[in-house]
């Protein structure tokens, strides 16, 4: 008759606990490489902190359908303005880290930063994902106004005190109208309005001098003749607008503002989610009919590696900072 080993009560309960603990420890892993190779397992929310219908939400919208085709999963772009940013971030924070919710951050973000007080920290609680596009502002005059182009605004800004016509205090708009002061030493006001068309009003009004605003947002007025356009604030000229040189071209070396789209996601993320989005959007960037898309709203289209739009941020951060400073703006 065979002999069996029978194990004392408490040891036997002991090596139950053990195998337990060690199942337990080897599944976790499991679960989790699961779970992110088979990202996205749903529909993927991208949470913009502007209203419809602006620049920003156009194109991620333009975007969101073409990743959510590759992904297999829609994405739901959801627009939460308001606060400086304050209430998309916080709505992002507060969702599982796990790809499915993202976040729309632009250059205005990383103005942000200086210009209020937040309860987070858009570098260190965030990570980046991939640039969407770059755009220009533009400086715009009266149509057929006193001032046909930067030498002449500058010109009369030695002879008189002008008006620098943006939207709303701590836009890029307006902060590019500070830099522009500073680096021109202009004797100049900025007088900052609650809406692009308040701006365009007072432009073909002649309330102001000069306006600073996206190509996209007055491409209406721009393409149909009512206003002039003297200079773009990028590096380059661009495609949209090729016979419109920067304001470097027109006379002032020193003066430079592009804006800037991007995805991102909270810290925490795992990096193969970052990965795979990453891709995707590279993907999504290099088909032509969305590159058209883009480039027709006047914007250029560019992803980036996670490592390129950290460093975009940071040097953006640093830029704007000093400008608030020496606009002596102080943070809200």
């Amino acid at each position: 008759m065979p002999t069996f080993f029978n194990a004392p009560p408490n040891r036997g309960r002991r090596s139950l606990l053990k195998g337990a603990a060690i199942g337990a420890a080897l599944t976790t892993p499991l679960r989790a490489a699961l779970s992110q190779s088979t990202f996205p397992s749903q529909p993927i929310r991208v949470i913009v902190p502007f209203g419809p219908g602006g620049l920003a939400d156009i194109s991620m919208r333009l975007i969101g359908q073409k990743l959510g085709e590759r992904l297999g999963h829609p994405i739901i772009v959801e627009n939460r303005p308001g606060a400086g940013g304050v209430v998309a971030a916080t709505s992002t924070l507060g969702a599982p880290k796990d790809g499915h919710t993202l976040i729309l951050f632009t250059n205005g973000t990383a103005i942000g930063k200086s210009l209020f007080s937040l309860k987070y920290d858009p570098e260190k609680d965030f990570t980046p994902i991939s640039t969407l596009a770059y755009f220009d502002l533009i400086l715009l005059t009266k149509k057929d106004g006193p001032i046909a182009d930067l030498p002449a605004l500058l010109a009369a800004g030695k002879t008189r005190r002008l008006t620098l016509g943006t939207i709303n205090p701590g836009s890029t708009q307006n902060l590019s109208g500070e830099l522009f002061k500073s680096v021109a030493r202009l004797n100049a006001d900025l007088v900052p309005y609650k809406s692009t068309s308040e701006v365009l009003s007072a432009l073909m009004r002649g309330d102001v001098d000069v306006a600073f605003e996206s190509y996209a947002a007055l491409k209406g007025a721009v393409d149909a003749g009512q206003v002039a356009v003297i200079a773009a604030t990028g590096p380059t000229r661009s495609s949209w607008l090729p016979k419109v040189p920067t304001v470097r071209e027109a006379g002032l070396p020193g003066y430079e503002v592009t804006g800037w789209n991007a995805l991102y996601a909270p810290a925490g993320v795992p990096d193969t989610v970052v990965q795979t989005l990453n891709r995707h959007m590279r993907e999504v960037l290099a088909m032509p009919d969305v590159r058209q898309r883009l480039l027709d709203l006047g914007t250029d289209p560019k992803p980036s590696t996670p490592g390129e739009l950290a460093e975009v941020f940071r040097r953006d951060t640093q830029k704007w900072a000093a400008v608030i400073r020496q606009a002596g703006i102080k943070p809200q």
